[in-house]
Order: structure tokens, then C-alpha cells, then sequence
């Protein structure tokens, strides 16, 4: 029928485009990885910056990673998510890295905020000094609370959509997972706490940071200081900028996840997926270019990449 078609046009669509988001992101966050790996074998050790970046490459990783098995599984073979657990298993471990991958962005922003800004209150000075002892707890923390949330998510969707409602068909199956959230608003509400209170994070800190840069730039204009250091403060002012922009944007389609979901609207749903998926591939992308070692390493396998391409 013109209905049973128009389904499996709109998941073949949404599985070559989730696909291609997916793998992309994936050998971005990848790339992190194996590189602070190699620097971690080599040094013995990380610096904070280091930590939060190879944590946050990793949930990135595995976010996305489950993101496209759910995605694929869904598009191919619906009716492997009737078959206990599967369905729960990919919903907790979902929510487990994006839990992950929220908290370490909002760790990132806000040690970034830390360590550079220049405000002589002596709650600042005190975490500038601690910060580095600090950031062992706060992932290790982050990591806690996000199994926590990984775990309630899978008990809650295992007692109440398994055990109490009944899946007839597939597009029985949709209506139900879609709306799961009217059935448990408890951890829909934690949803959206969550979110927001990264959210709010990563807003307070882009905001000290932008302005102790934007002092700070005004500060060596008057003293004419190098131009090399200037601009140095201006590609740091762009970043942070820039990530704060993207991270409102992926907020937004955050909250119209969670809001359209209630009432199966797909072509809404499935634009707040396409950003949410394309958000982790495209902010490493920005951090690995804001990152020297990162970026010389990348440069140097691109360039040899080109070499051999060119010797062919």
C-alpha cells in the first residue's frame, strides 16, 4: 500500500542519512582516540585537557555507534526489537553515552572557562589552582551518573512497555516506543533536567569566557602588543563561539526531540535526530582543529594520504 511504502521510503531515508552521520562521526572521534592513546602511551601520562577530550571522543564514539545499530535495526529488521532485550539494551546503552557525551561537553566548556579566564574573585582563583585535581572526580562522576541513567532507562522501559503493552505489529511497536514518554513523564522530566543543566553550564561558561577574552583583546589593543597574540585571542573567541552556537542548536532540537515524540510527528523527529547525530562528528571536528597536536596530526596523515594518492 501507498502508507506501507511511504514507511519504508522515510526509513531507508533516514538510515542512509543517519549512516552517513554516523561513520563520519565515528572516524572523527576515532581519530581522537588513537591519538591521545599514542600520547598517552608515549608521555605516560595526560594533562586534563587530555582526559576530558578522551572521554568525550569516546562516548562520542559509542553514542553514535548505537545510534546507527538502533537506526539500522529499526529500518531492517523491526521485529528484532519485540525480542527481549534488544530493545531495552540499545535504549540504555543510547542514553548511557549521551548522557556521557553531554556532561563531557559541559566539562570541557566549563574547564576551558577555568583555566582561562582572568577574573581576580577568589572563587575563581581557587578553582584555577584545583581544577587539575578536580577533573578525575567530575568524569568519574559524570561516567556514574550516566550508568545510573543508562540503568533507569532500561528497568523502566523493561517493567513498564515490555511487561504491560502489547505489540500486535510493527506500527503497533512505533506508536508505543514513540510515546513512551506519556507513560513515564518521571523520566522524561529527568530528561530535560539533565539537558538542561548542561545546557546552562556550557551558557555560563561560553559567557565568562567571551567576555575575559573580549577584556583581555581590548587590554593588548591599548598596549600594542603582538599581533601574533592577538590573534591567537581571536581564534580562541571563534571557537568557544562557535561551540556555544552549536551546542544551542543541538539543545533546541534536544527539547523538540523529547516534545514531538509524544505525538508521532516524523518529519519533526527525524530533523532533530539528523542534528543531534551530526552534532558529535562536527564540534570534534571544530576541537580538533582548536588543538595543535591534533591538528598537525591530522595534517600530516592527510598530507601522506595525498602523497600516495598522487604516486598512483
Amino acid at each position: 500500500s501507498l502508507q506501507q511504502f511511504n514507511v519504508t521510503s522515510y526509513r531507508a531515508t533516514a538510515l542512509a542519512i543517519t549512516t552517513l552521520e554516523a561513520f563520519a562521526g565515528m572516524w572523527i572521534n576515532a581519530f581522537i582516540v588513537c591519538v591521545l592513546c599514542i600520547v598517552w602511551v608515549k608521555k605516560k601520562t595526560l594533562n586534563s585537557n587530555e582526559k576530558i577530550l578522551l572521554l568525550l571522543g569516546c562516548s562520542r564514539f559509542w553514542y553514535l555507534c548505537f545510534s546507527w545499530i538502533y537506526v539500522f535495526v529499526s529500518a531492517i529488521f523491526p521485529y528484532y526489537l519485540l525480542v527481549h532485550p534488544i530493545f531495552q539494551l540499545l535504549q540504555g546503552s543510547y542514553s548511557f553515552f549521551n548522557c556521557c557525551n553531554l556532561f563531557m561537553s559541559a566539562c570541557l566548556c566549563g574547564f576551558y572557562c577555568i583555566k582561562i579566564v582572568n577574573f581576580r574573585n577568589s572563587f575563581f582563583i581557587y578553582l584555577k589552582v584545583k581544577i587539575d585535581r578536580m577533573v578525575p572526580w567530575l568524569l568519574l562522576g559524570s561516567v556514574i551518573f550516566s550508568l545510573i541513567f543508562g540503568i533507569l532507562v532500561y528497568n523502566t522501559i523493561d517493567k513498564a512497555v515490555c511487561n504491560n503493552l502489547n505489540f500486535t505489529s510493527p506500527e503497533r511497536f512505533w506508536k508505543e516506543t514513540i510515546g513512551i514518554e506519556e507513560h513515564f513523564f518521571p523520566l522524561l522530566f529527568l530528561t530535560g533536567f539533565l539537558y538542561t543543566t548542561s545546557f546552562i553550564v556550557v551558557i555560563f561558561a561560553a559567557l565568562f569566557l567571551l567576555f575575559s577574552l573580549w577584556r583581555h583583546k581590548c587590554k593588548m589593543q591599548t598596549s600594542s602588543i603582538n599581533s601574533l597574540s592577538m590573534d591567537a585571542h581571536i581564534r580562541a573567541m571563534k571557537s568557544i563561539l562557535s561551540f556555544f552556537i552549536m551546542y544551542s542548536i543541538n539543545f533546541m532540537f534536544l527539547i523538540l526531540t523529547l516534545i514531538y515524540s509524544m505525538t508521532y510527528q516524523n518529519h519533526i523527529t527525524f530533523l532533530a535526530y539528523l542534528i543531534q547525530y551530526a552534532f558529535p562528528g562536527v564540534h570534534s571536528l571544530i576541537l580538533i582543529f582548536s588543538n595543535p597536536k591534533l591538528e598537525k596530526t591530522l595534517l600530516k596523515i592527510l598530507s601522506c594520504l595525498k602523497c600516495k594518492l598522487c604516486m598512483r
